[in-house]
């Protein structure tokens, strides 16, 4: 019985050396997916990051794994294991929080369902995340994920006065525990139809959900954004009826008008190049693409920190496109959009 009042040891992780990324374009980032993976992909995985020049990875610390029976318990072993890795590759890390566990939300709904009961148990969950890692240098925490989805808002209508209020909860409980902490709006889908909100609807616009979301003066200290390019080039002019990579300014403009001077970071967005998909583009046009949308954030964009697309590798193939978003195969392999973007990061 003594071992149950035993200080628990933590787990002793496989740690590489300590390195450093070399880059000569620090804004090259990447969207990963390693929490919950075994240590020996996550390893080689941040390795192959760093060797690519990105200087920063955004991953998911689903409050599902972390909390997974209860407000009163923690399971920090995964997210240990992966912010030390990246730690020792010398990559900052954006975290992604959401995904609600069985016990903070009703019967029959799923883990994207949040409801203001459980706001104030969510916020003590960012609020304990923050208080961990925010000292060890994860200072970018993105609360939720595309809320203008119904399936991201737990099989509802998106409501963008909900999520406003979330923010609400969320903010101050963080602050009074990591006030260095940067609480980011969620990244939302590009495009959706315009128009009143439809309770039936998949999805609203996400220019239509942002100004509302931002008429409520929500507090947040960054903005992530989705950049997806679908079929078009990363210098096409943005317009509200296109998704397109410079989407983005049409974001950055609804933001600043609403009286809010923030940095902002591309958590997701980029080209698919499937063969087949009718939104993806010819493997060399993906490139071209990927590389002149980080020029064109360096070079335009003062207010833009990192332009982390998606996604850097799958642990298997879907067989869908969404394998074509990838800059590595799952067996550890680059691709073609891997070595191009290591080349980019070496060159002046």
């Amino acid at each position: 019985m003594l071992q149950l009042y035993r200080q628990r040891v933590p787990p002793a992780f496989n740690l590489p050396a300590v390195a450093s990324v070399q880059t000569t374009h620090s804004i090259v980032g990447i969207h990963t997916r390693l929490m919950g993976l075994d240590e020996a992909t996550i390893r080689r995985t941040l390795q192959q990051v760093r060797e690519m020049g990105a200087t920063t990875i955004i991953d998911l610390f689903p409050w599902a794994v972390i909390q997974p029976r209860s407000g009163n318990s923690y399971e920090w072993t995964g997210s240990d294991m992966l912010i030390a890795h990246a730690q020792r590759q010398g990559l900052t890390v954006i975290a992604r929080l959401d995904f609600v566990p069985a016990w903070a939300r009703p019967a029959n709904t799923n883990d994207r369902y949040i409801d203001p009961d459980h706001y104030a148990a969510y916020a003590d969950f960012v609020a304990a995340f923050a208080q961990r890692y925010v000292p060890q240098g994860v200072r970018v925490l993105q609360i939720w994920n595309e809320p203008n989805l119904r399936f991201e808002w737990g099989d509802r209508a998106p409501d963008p006065v909900a999520y406003a209020n979330l923010l609400k909860a969320v903010y101050p409980r963080v602050k009074a525990v990591a006030p260095e902490a940067l609480i980011t709006l969620a990244g939302l889908a590009p495009g959706g139809p315009t128009g009143p909100i439809d309770p039936q609807t998949l999805s609203v616009n996400d220019l239509t959900f942002l100004a509302l979301c931002l008429a409520e003066k929500p507090p947040f200290d960054a903005v992530s954004v989705h950049a997806y390019g679908s079929i078009n080039p990363a210098e096409q002019a943005p317009e509200p009826s296109i998704t397109n990579f410079r989407r983005t300014e049409l974001i950055h403009d609804l933001v600043t008008a609403a009286g809010y001077d923030v940095p902002f970071y591309i958590t997701e967005g980029g080209w698919n190049d499937h063969p087949r998909w009718p939104n993806a583009v010819p493997p060399p046009i993906r490139v071209q693409n990927t590389l002149a949308a980080y020029e064109w954030a360096e070079e335009h964009w003062p207010w833009m920190q990192t332009v982390g697309f998606w996604q850097f590798s799958l642990p298997n193939l879907t067989y869908t496109y969404a394998d074509n978003y990838t800059f590595v195969a799952p067996d550890g392999t680059p691709k073609a959009i891997y070595y191009a973007v290591q080349q980019f990061t070496q060159q002046d």
